[in-house]
C-alpha cells in the first residue's frame, strides 16, 4: 500500500468514527473505536503467525461456512489446542480465541448477533488476563462495553456495536489487508483524537509498542 492509500485509510477510518459517534463525546468514541482497530491489528498478526506455524494443516474456508480458518481447526484438533496455544504463547507472545478475533466478530456485527457484546467482552477479558501471564493487562482498559453512552439496554449497545464494527470492516475491506498499513491507519486516527482532545498521541498504545522488539504494551 503506498502512502496516498495509507492516507486514504486513515481519512476513512475518521469519517466513519465522526460519522457514528453522533451525539457521542469525541474522547468517549475514541476509546472504542481504538479498541477494535487494536483488535483487528492482533487478529491479523495472530492468524499469520498460526497459519505459517500450521503449514499445509492451516483450513481453508469453503462453501457457506463462515467460521474463520482457526476455528475450523480448533473443531478438527481439539487434542492438538493445548500445545498449539503454547506454541503461539512463545513464538508471538499471546494467544486470541478463535471466536474472539476480528473476522469472527466482524460476521457476528455483519449478521446483528445478539451475542456480540458478551463476545467482545469475554475476548477482551481473555486476552488481558490470559493471553500470555497477565503482560497485556489493561490493554482495553479504557473501553467500556456496557456503558448507558451505547444504549440504555443490553439490546441497544449491542446493536450500536453491531453497526460500529460492521461500518469498520465495511471501511477496511476497501483497502490492502496489509498489516502495516493498518498499523499507520492506527496512529494516523490517533493524531487525530489526539489533536480534537488537547492530548499527546504518545499517551495512547500503538502497535509497534506490543509487536516491536518489545512484545508487550506500553505508554510513551
Amino acid at each position: 500500500m503506498n502512502d496516498t492509500n495509507r492516507k486514504q485509510l486513515g481519512q476513512t477510518l475518521w469519517a466513519i468514527a465522526d460519522q457514528l459517534r453522533g451525539a457521542m463525546n469525541a474522547d468517549d468514541f475514541r476509546d472504542y473505536m481504538l479498541s477494535f482497530l487494536f483488535l483487528r491489528y492482533l487478529s491479523d498478526n495472530y492468524e499469520a503467525a498460526a497459519k505459517k506455524e500450521l503449514g499445509k494443516d492451516y483450513p481453508g474456508v469453503e462453501g457457506e461456512d463462515r467460521r474463520v480458518p482457526l476455528a475450523i481447526w480448533y473443531a478438527n484438533n481439539p487434542d492438538d489446542i493445548t500445545d498449539f496455544e503454547k506454541q503461539m504463547r512463545r513464538k508471538v507472545h499471546y494467544v486470541i480465541r478463535p471466536a474472539h478475533l476480528w473476522n469472527s466478530i466482524a460476521n457476528m456485527a455483519r449478521t446483528q448477533h445478539d451475542e456480540l457484546l458478551t463476545t467482545l467482552q469475554a475476548g477482551f477479558k481473555y486476552i488481558e488476563t490470559e493471553s500470555f501471564e497477565s503482560s497485556f493487562q489493561g490493554l482495553f482498559s479504557e473501553i467500556n462495553l456496557g456503558s448507558d453512552k451505547l444504549g440504555r439496554t443490553y439490546a441497544d449497545r449491542n446493536a450500536k456495536l453491531c453497526t460500529i464494527i460492521q461500518k469498520i470492516a465495511e471501511g477496511l475491506a476497501e483497502f490492502s489487508k496489509d498489516i502495516d498499513a493498518l498499523g499507520d491507519a492506527y496512529e494516523y486516527l490517533i493524531g487525530q483524537f489526539a489533536a480534537g482532545s488537547g492530548k499527546k498521541a504518545g499517551e495512547f498504545y500503538t502497535p509497534q509498542q506490543v509487536l516491536g522488539s518489545t512484545p508487550f504494551p506500553r505508554t510513551v
